[in-house]
């Protein structure tokens, strides 16, 4: 990219120039230059107690193709969000993508467009995929709820659960690269522990038994409410391009 357009696209997110980093060439090595600290120690986190089995088990699902698998959330009727949504909200972008960002859950712009990340929110995180070098559609992105919870209150363990076998199998067809998870939400749920985003951010964690590489960082809505943390976040996405060994 060239450096005009990558001013512009830090100053689109609020990013004083000269705290920029430099970026990783793309012949450079895919893993991070230096070991990442170990990742946080969840054992000793008790489960949620609202949580329960999912309604549609992991296998029932585990067997479906991409289109199978749309269709599947469209019809879903797991948990008590399907009586209030407008539409489901399945993710947005490419099915091969090397990133594949999760976000938390709809809001009002994504449950009546059917797509995430659509309102302001989403044009940061459109602005902060571009300042590394990233189009929309180059990404995947989706949510850990497929439907939005009345009010935008926080998703519940429970409909988290039923959900959550929808998101390992979009990981799991998509096969991407490096997990860029946004928000409380999102960091939490994917990496089983109640430790505060400021404490996941700056590492790379791995997901579950894959052990998909994984980052976290601010949800851009977030970041519009507190402007002075996009730095942070844009040291995240250097973390994510030298992860990554540089973008393609």
């Amino acid at each position: 990219m060239q450096d005009e357009r990558r001013n512009a696209y830090l100053d689109a997110m609020g990013i004083t120039r000269w705290r920029r980093r430099a970026v990783v060439s793309a012949d450079a090595d895919p893993r991070p230059s230096a070991s990442p600290p170990a990742p946080v120690d969840t054992s000793g986190v008790p489960p949620a107690p609202e949580a329960v089995e999912p309604a549609v088990a992991a296998d029932d699902v585990s067997t479906l193709d991409w289109d199978a698998l749309r269709q599947r959330v469209a019809a879903c009727t797991a948990c008590p969000l399907h009586e209030t949504r407008t539409h489901t909200v399945f993710g947005v972008g490419d099915p091969e993508a090397d990133l594949m960002v999760i976000g938390e859950a709809p809001g009002a712009d994504e449950d009546r467009q059917g797509e995430p990340f659509v309102g302001r929110a989403g044009q940061l995180l459109n602005e902060m995929l571009r300042a590394i070098g990233l189009r929309r559609e180059q990404v995947f992105i989706a949510n850990i709820l497929k439907c939005r919870p009345p009010g935008n209150r926080d998703p519940r363990p429970e409909e988290v659960a039923r959900c959550m076998p929808y998101l390992r199998r979009q990981i799991e067809l998509i096969r991407p690269r490096l997990l860029l998870s946004v928000g409380r939400i999102s960091a939490q749920n994917l990496l089983q522990t109640d430790t505060p985003v400021g404490r996941l951010r700056g590492r790379v964690h791995r997901f579950g038994e894959t052990g998909i590489p994984l980052v976290v960082t601010y949800h851009p809505a977030y970041l519009l409410r507190s402007p002075e943390q996009k730095a942070k976040a844009w040291d995240d996405l250097q973390l994510v391009l030298r992860t990554l060994g540089g973008v393609r």
